[in-house]
This record gives structure tokens, C-alpha cells and sequence, in this order.
């Protein structure tokens, strides 16, 4: 039996994982890549490719060798221009590849938000070098928010809370930083009442979105997210507003995760991933159609239903301590015991070959079908708390 398509999937992490679940269950052939091998979703793929995503004669090999329908980037840090020389001569990029030149670095989708769409923004400023960070810090005031334009999950970002802190602000982001660009965004900070990802699906029938997730981070990283996000009705409409105005200006097709501060009813533009988003995954649990399968879905053009919540819900996520390639994993059957009557928990563990500090290795979900997402975000946080690492290096 023929495949329905053939999916290059640059980037292997827990969120490709899904998503080729996803994927193959809709009846796709899935060749993952990653820059490692035994990578999350090389496990569940039909095939897999080692090679760096920044390695463009590796990406170019890679794509003539498997002449895929869609090719489906998980990573912000890919060597863009080969997937724009490759949508010229007729592949499909995932969404575009526009999309994925503009959000591999924020300086360019934040360009695109405030520039020409007009969409309210942090103030913010450049820098490439650390005497002109301090200049531009000195001009945004402090406190204010240090990232790199291209990192993920966080990496690098640090808040300045005063002047001996800018110079720690520089390095740590140096250190975070993803590609070969050495370059800063520095941002005003924003006394937000709280956070939120819109997730946002692009198909060819016009623009759906799930319920707001909210979530909570640490030195950049989300560590639980609950859907739904309490949120006046203003401003569940004004961020899909912002959210349609960005995924239309990149065009293509799939699920975007479009991040938001909050204050009151007013809502400001944060960033952009033309990809699954980690805090979505509480929607493993949360709704009829996983972030992964509305994302298959609308890449091969498939239809999509009401999407559906079935309660409050959260997820927290499970995290290593330190550097290990001999580890086990311990506790499932006291993570898999709901600690809360009438609540259910499910975990995922993402089989990741070796260990490091602050690494996700895992995610616990939790579905509060008759409280709330306090009650959701509690289970979920003591079910992380009982899976264990175990160390034998």
C-alpha cells in the first residue's frame, strides 16, 4: 500500500515524536533527521538521517535522496536558504519557507509583527556585540529581557534586573545561542498579568485555533502549561486577531504556536513557532485533536472538526539533573496513580539517549474533567514529581 505522503521531518526532539504518530497514523511514510542518532521520533519513523540541520550540503543530500511531498521542519536552526532554493523548484516547505526564514531568528519576526503589521510589541532593541548590548540596555531601561534572536525552548534568555547583571546577561545568551548568528534582542519588560500560547491552525479551509494554554517558565523554559487559559472575551478575540494578522503573512499551511502577554484586555505580540509548541503539550490530553494531529492534518490537507476540549488540564514536565548515557526511568506506577479522586493522569516518557542538566526527558498530563485547571495543574506537577531518574554513570 502506498503512502498517503512522504515527510522529510527536520528535527527528531519529543515534539517530531508526536507528531510522526500523528503522521503515520494518517497513513505517512516519515523520514526523520536529526543530528543524532536514536533521536525521539527516529524511534517511530519508517527511516532516519544523521546529519546536522545547519549542514546545507547534508539538507540538499538529504532531500534529493528522499524527494519527499513535505518537507517539515521541528527546529528553529536549519539552514533556510536551502529550503528556499528547494520551494522554488516546486517542493513544499512546511509552512513556507518565508515562515521558517522569518521565525529561525526573532529579530525578523518581531519585524514582521511590529513593523508591518502593526501589532503592539515590547519595545526592543539590537545588539551583535556586548558593549553595544549595554548601550541598548541603557536605552530600554531596566529591568528588561535579554535573548538570543535564535535559540529554543529558552535557551539564553535571562531577565536584567540591574546594572551588574548586564554583563552575565550577554554571556549566558552567547552560551544559548543556536546557528551562527551572534546577535541579542533586547527587550523592555512588561508587567504582564500572565502568558499565553494561541495555538493556531492555517488550512487551506480559513484559520482555526485552540484554547488558550497558559503556562509558566523557568531560566526560559516552560515548565507546566494548563488549557484553558482564563481569559476575558476581549481578549481571547484580540490575540486571534494578532494571531490570523502573523500566520496569514507567512502563508503555507499547518499549526503555528503564537505566544502572547497579557494584561487585562490588552494582549502584546511575544513570538512565533510555524511548528507544534512544548507548552501544547498538554493538549495530548486536553482536546479531541492533539496540536501533532492538527498539524498532519493541515499540512496533507486533510479535514479538521470542531476541535474539542474535554476539561481543565495541565501538563509539567519531567526533568534530568545531570549529564548520563546509562540511566532508567523509575516511578511510573506511582506517577500513573492519580494523587486526586476524579482526576486522571497519563505520562510520557521521550526516550532520549543521554541525560543533561534540565533536560525534558518527559511530560506528566493531567484531565480535571469536573474542578478546574488548578486542580489539573496540581496533579500534574506531584505525577512529575514521582518519575525518577535513576543513574548507573
Amino acid at each position: 500500500m502506498a503512502a498517503t505522503a512522504k515527510i522529510l521531518l527536520l528535527g527528531s526532539g519529543e515534539l517530531g515524536r508526536e507528531f510522526v504518530i500523528s503522521a503515520k497514523r494518517l497513513g505517512a511514510h516519515v523520514v526523520a533527521c536529526d543530528a543524532y542518532a536514536g533521536a525521539p521520533a527516529m524511534q517511530v519513523a519508517d527511516e532516519a538521517e544523521v546529519f546536522p540541520m545547519l549542514d546545507g550540503a547534508a539538507l540538499s543530500a538529504a532531500i534529493e535522496r528522499h524527494k519527499p511531498d513535505f518537507i517539515v521542519p521541528e527546529v528553529e536552526a536549519i539552514r533556510t536558504e536551502v529550503l528556499k532554493e528547494y520551494e522554488d523548484r516546486g517542493f513544499n516547505v512546511v509552512p513556507s519557507a518565508r515562515a521558517t526564514i522569518m521565525t529561525m531568528n526573532r529579530d525578523r519576526i518581531r519585524e514582521v509583527a511590529a513593523t508591518e503589521l502593526g501589532l503592539p510589541t515590547s519595545k526592543y532593541l539590537y545588539a551583535e556585540t556586548l558593549e553595544e548590548m549595554r548601550a541598548a540596555v541603557a536605552r530600554i531601561g531596566i529591568p528588561c529581557v535579554v535573548k538570543p534572536v535564535m535559540s529554543s525552548s529558552g535557551k539564553g534568555q535571562s531577565t536584567v534586573r540591574g546594572e551588574d547583571a548586564v554583563d552575565a546577561a550577554w554571556h549566558y545568551a552567547v552560551q544559548g545561542m543556536r546557528g551562527d548568528r551572534q546577535r541579542v534582542i533586547v527587550e523592555g519588560f512588561i508587567p504582564f498579568d500572565y502568558e499565553i500560547t494561541l495555538l493556531t491552525i492555517r488550512t487551506r479551509d480559513g484559520v482555526v485555533f485552540c484554547a488558550p494554554i497558559g503556562h509558566r517558565q523557568e531560566r526560559g523554559d516552560y515548565q507546566e502549561s494548563w488549557q484553558p487559559a482564563a481569559m476575558s472575551e476581549a481578549a481571547v478575540t484580540e490575540a486571534q486577531r494578532q494571531a490570523k494578522a502573523v500566520v496569514d503573512n507567512l502563508g503555507g499551511y499547518g499549526l503555528f504556536g503564537v505566544e502572547f502577554f497579557v494584561m487585562g484586555d490588552q494582549v502584546i505580540f511575544s513570538e512565533l513557532s510555524p511548528r507544534p509548541h512544548d507548552t501544547g503539550m498538554v493538549t495530548l490530553i486536553s482536546q479531541n485533536l492533539t496540536e501533532f494531529d492538527l498539524h498532519a492534518r493541515a499540512i496533507l490537507g486533510l479535514p479538521i472538526p470542531a476541535i474539542t476540549q474535554h476539561g481543565p488540564s495541565a501538563s509539567a514536565v519531567i526533568l534530568a539533573d545531570r549529564e548520563s548515557a546509562d540511566f532508567s526511568v523509575a516511578g511510573l506506577v506511582e506517577a500513573l496513580l492519580p494523587s486526586t479522586p476524579g482526576v486522571e493522569v497519563d505520562v510520557r516518557i521521550f526516550n532520549k539517549p543521554t541525560t543533561r542538566p534540565y533536560r525534558r526527558m518527559g511530560v506528566a498530563l493531567a484531565l480535571a474533567r469536573d474542578s478546574d485547571t488548578d486542580t489539573a495543574r496540581a496533579a500534574a506537577r506531584a505525577a512529575a514529581a514521582k518519575v525518577t531518574l535513576t543513574y548507573r554513570d
